[in-house]
C-alpha cells in the first residue's frame, strides 16, 4: 500500500505541472497537452524543443494506480467547449501508458471525484487518426537507407517518434561498411544539419520512451563514436539511471552490453553500480545464457565477492543449457570478472574441445587470451586446440599461427607438431615475415627451447639473414631483443651482434630498462663461454639479492642428513651473474663427497656439483621440457665445470624428509656408486 500511495502522489505531482486547470486538455501519444481542438495541419516539428518546455516534463508512466482523479475545486471548462473531459490515450503510439481501473469508485465526500473515460467518436477524431504519423520502424529504415546521411535525410523531411530508431538505423547502416567508409560517413553525420536536431529530440523523448528504445538508442550512440561526455550521452545515462527499475531481462542484456562498451566516469560507474544492485536481486530469474553472459562480463573486476559467486553457482546451474557458443564464450565472461572457477572453466574446456572443428581465430585467441588472464592451465583443452590447428594449418594466415604461438608461450605451452609445422612454413616462405613477426618467432621459439632436429639450423639462419635486412630500420631495443633469443638457441650471428657491441649503443641501452641490463650481460656471458669471444665491453655487475629467492629450507635439511654440515655450501655466486642453491664437490666418479674447506691440488680430480632449486614457472606446462633460460644456464654450467643436479620445488613440498633425503641421494650419486653397498659417507640417513 505504501507503494500505491506514492506512486499515486508522485504522479498527482507530475500531472498537476502536465494539465493546465484553466482548459480542456487531451493527452496525445507523445505525452504533450493540447487544447481539446483539433487541427488537421499537425506538424512533426512542434516536438522540438521550444514546444517540450510546455509539455512534459516527466514520466507519465503508470499515471495513477487505479484511477485518474482530480479536486473537484478544479475548473476544467472553457468557454466554448463543453465540459466532458475526453482523454484519448493511442495504445500503440503511447510507450508509456496509462493504468485505469473501471471498479474503482471514490467517496464524493471526500472532495473527489471520478472522472469517466472513454472514446467519443467524431469527425474531429476521424481526421486525428488519418493525420496521425506512424512510428518508424528502423529496419525498414535501415533497409532503405544506404548511408547515415539518407537516414538523417529521411528524419528532416518529417521527424517521427521514436527519435531513437533513427539512431538504431544509423548503427545497422554502419555496421555494413568497411572501417574507412565508416570513418567518412560518421564525419558526414556528425556535419549533417539535422543531426543535432535529432539529438534534441531524442533527449526530449528519453523519459517518456519505452525503456528498451533508451537502451537501444544509447548503444547505437556509442557504437556510432558519438562522444561519451556529450549532454546527449550523458542526459541518457541519467535516465536510464532514474528508469532502472523497468529494467527487464531483455533490457538487461542491452543494458550489460553499452556498459561494457563505455568508459569509466561518474554516471557510468553509477549505473554500473545500480545494475549490480539489480543483478543482485534478479539473478535468479534470468532465463537465458547469454544474458546472462552480458551481466557477468559487465559488473567487472571490482564486483563484490558474494555476486560473483552467485553469478557462478547460476552459470553452473544452467551448464546443461550451456549451447557451443555459450561455452566458447564463458572464458571471455570470467576473465572480464576476473573470477576463476575451475569447476566451470573445465566443463566449458569439455564443450570447446568436443565441438572444435570449424571454431573460428577470433573465438580460439579469446579463449587462450581469457586462460592466460585467469591464470588457468588446461593441457587438454590447449592440446585440443594446437591440434586443431595443426591439423588445418592450409586455411590459416601465418600471422593468425603466429598470434596463436605467441599465445601458447604465455601460457608456457609447447606443441611440437604445431611448432614444426609452422617453423617449415617459414623456412618455406621467409619473405612474408616483417621485422615484427620476425622478433616475435624468435621469442616463441627460444622461450619454449624448441628446436626441431636437423631443421633447427636452416631456421636459425634464415631467420637471422631476414633480420639483417632491416638492420637499418630496427632500434637498438628490438635488436638487442632478437640477438638475447638467439642467445638462447645458442646460434650467434655476428651481422646482428656487432652493431650492438659499440659503445655508444651499450651506454643508451644500459642508462633505459634494467631488463636491457639483464639482456647486455646474458649477451655477455654467451660470447665468454659459448664462442670465446673478448670483443664484449666488460659491464658493471648487477647489486648482489640480499637472501635467497627461495629459501630451499626443506632441501638444506636434506642435504645436512645426507651429507653432513661442511659438505656443501649454500647460495653460491659465480661469474657471469649466475647463482645457484647449493654446490658440492665430489670425486670425478661422483662416489664419493670431499669436504668443502679442503683445498683441493688437482682440478681434474674433483667435480663440482650444482643443485638448482627449479619452480614450474622454469619448465613448459608439461613438466618435462625446460624453458629457454634455464636451458641455457645448464649448459652456461656445463662449460664452467659443474655437473648440474635440478631439484623440482613443488615434488619436494609433497615430500616427507625421508623421501627428499633418497631423492637427493639418487641424483647426487652416480648409476655406479649408488648401486654399491657400502659407499664411503660422513653421515648416513
Amino acid at each position: 500500500m505504501n507503494s500505491r500511495a506514492g506512486s499515486f502522489l508522485w504522479n498527482l505531482r507530475q500531472f498537476s505541472t502536465l494539465v493546465p486547470t484553466s482548459r480542456t486538455m487531451r493527452l496525445y501519444p507523445l505525452g504533450f497537452s493540447r487544447l481539446k481542438i483539433v487541427y488537421s495541419n499537425w506538424n512533426p516539428r512542434n516536438l522540438l524543443l521550444s514546444d517540450f518546455g510546455n509539455g512534459v516534463q516527466s514520466s507519465i508512466r503508470y499515471l495513477f494506480q487505479d484511477a485518474l482523479i482530480f479536486k473537484s475545486g478544479d475548473n476544467f471548462q472553457t468557454k466554448g467547449i463543453g465540459t466532458e473531459t475526453v482523454l484519448t490515450v493511442d495504445r500503440l503510439l503511447c510507450p508509456r501508458r496509462l493504468s485505469f481501473d473501471s471498479k474503482h469508485s471514490l467517496d464524493p465526500d471526500d472532495g473527489l471525484k471520478k472522472i469517466t473515460f472513454h472514446h467519443k467518436a467524431s469527425n474531429e477524431d476521424v481526421l486525428t487518426k488519418e493525420t496521425k504519423p506512424t512510428p518508424v520502424n528502423y529496419k525498414k529504415l535501415s533497409q532503405e537507407c544506404s548511408s547515415l546521411s539518407d537516414v538523417l535525410d529521411r528524419f528532416s523531411e518529417g521527424p517521427i517518434f521514436p527519435g531513437s530508431n533513427y539512431f538504431s538505423a544509423m548503427w545497422i547502416i554502419a555496421k555494413r561498411m568497411s572501417d574507412d567508409q565508416k570513418r567518412v560517413e560518421k564525419q558526414l553525420m556528425f556535419n549533417h544539419p539535422a543531426f543535432n536536431q535529432l539529438c534534441e529530440q531524442v533527449m526530449r523523448e528519453s523519459k517518456i520512451m519505452h525503456y528498451d528504445h533508451l537502451l537501444f538508442s544509447l548503444h547505437a550512440m556509442v557504437k556510432l563514436g558519438i562522444p561519451q561526455n556529450t549532454l546527449l550521452v550523458q542526459t541518457l545515462l541519467r535516465v536510464v539511471q532514474e528508469r532502472i527499475n523497468e529494467c527487464d531481462e531483455k533490457c538487461l542484456s542491452v543494458l550489460s552490453t553499452v556498459l561494457e562498451a563505455m568508459e569509466p566516469c561518474k554516471n557510468v560507474d553509477v549505473l554500473r553500480a545500480g545494475l549490480r544492485i539489480l543483478v543482485d536481486q534478479q539473478v535468479w530469474k534470468i532465463e537465458h545464457v547469454f544474458t546472462l553472459q552480458a551481466v557477468i562480463r559487465c559488473v567487472g573486476k571490482d564486483a563484490p565477492i558474494a555476486l560473483k559467486r552467485k553469478l557462478e553457482m547460476k552459470a553452473l546451474r544452467e551448464l546443461d543449457r550451456f549451447s557451443d557458443l555459450n561455452s566458447q564464450h564463458m572464458f571471455e565472461a570470467l576473465a572480464a570478472m576476473n573470477h576463476r572457477s575451475i569447476i566451470l572453466l573445465d566443463e566449458c574446456s569439455k564443450m570447446v574441445i568436443g565441438n572444435i572443428h570449424g571454431c573460428p581465430f577470433k573465438v580460439l585467441s579469446n579463449i587462450l587470451q581469457s586462460c592466460r588472464d585467469l591464470r588457468y592451465r588446461n593441457l587438454d583443452l590447449f592440446k585440443g586446440i594446437a591440434d586443431y590447428v595443426a591439423a588445418t594449418i592450409d586455411i590459416w594466415k601465418l600471422k593468425q599461427v603466429l598470434f596463436l604461438l605467441i599465445l601458447f608461450e604465455n601460457l608456457g605451452f609447447r606443441h611440437t607438431d604445431l611448432m614444426d609445422l609452422f617453423m617449415k612454413k617459414v623456412i618455406a616462405d621467409p619473405a612474408s615475415l616483417n621485422m615484427k613477426s620476425i622478433i616475435c618467432i624468435l621469442h616463441v621459439y627460444s622461450s619454449l627451447n624448441h628446436f626441431y632436429k636437423c631443421q633447427t639450423t636452416e631456421f636459425q639462419e634464415v631467420m637471422a639473414t631476414s633480420l639483417t635486412g632491416y638492420l637499418h630500420h630496427i632500434s637498438s631495443e628490438n635488436l638487442l631483443n632478437a640477438v638475447c633469443s638467439f642467445c638462447l638457441m645458442n646460434h650467434f650471428p655476428m651481422a646482428l651482434i656487432n652493431p650492438l657491441l659499440q659503445k655508444d649503443v651499450i651506454s643508451e641501452l644500459m642508462s633505459g630498462d634494467e631488463r636491457n641490463a639483464h639482456k647486455l650481460r646474458i649477451l655477455a656471458a654467451c660470447l665468454k663461454l659459448d664462442i670465446s669471444c673478448h670483443n664484449m665491453v666488460d659491464l658493471a655487475p648487477p647489486p648482489l639479492p640480499s637472501t635467497a629467492l627461495y629459501p630451499n629450507v626443506k632441501v638444506a635439511d636434506a642435504l645436512s642428513s645426507l651429507l653432513g654440515e661442511g659438505y656443501f655450501s649454500k647460495n653460491r655466486q659465480l661469474p657471469h651473474n649466475y647463482h645457484i642453491d647449493f654446490e658440492v664437490r665430489m670425486d670425478i666418479n661422483r662416489s664419493q663427497v670431499l669436504p668443502f674447506s679442503d683445498v683441493v691440488t688437482s682440478a681434474a680430480d674433483t667435480q663440482r656439483v650444482a643443485v638448482l632449486c627449479v619452480p614450474k614457472s622454469t619448465y613448459c606446462l608439461d613438466l618435462a621440457h625446460p624453458r629457454g633460460f634455464l636451458a641455457m644456464k645448464m649448459r652456461h654450467l656445463k662449460v664452467m665445470g659443474f655437473h648440474v643436479i635440478l631439484v623440482r620445488n613443488w615434488e619436494v613440498e609433497r615430500l616427507e624428509m625421508q623421501d627428499v633425503v633418497t631423492l637427493l641421494k639418487t641424483k647426487l650419486y652416480s648409476a655406479e656408486a649408488f648401486l654399491t653397498a657400502d659407499v664411503n659417507l660422513q653421515s648416513t640417513c
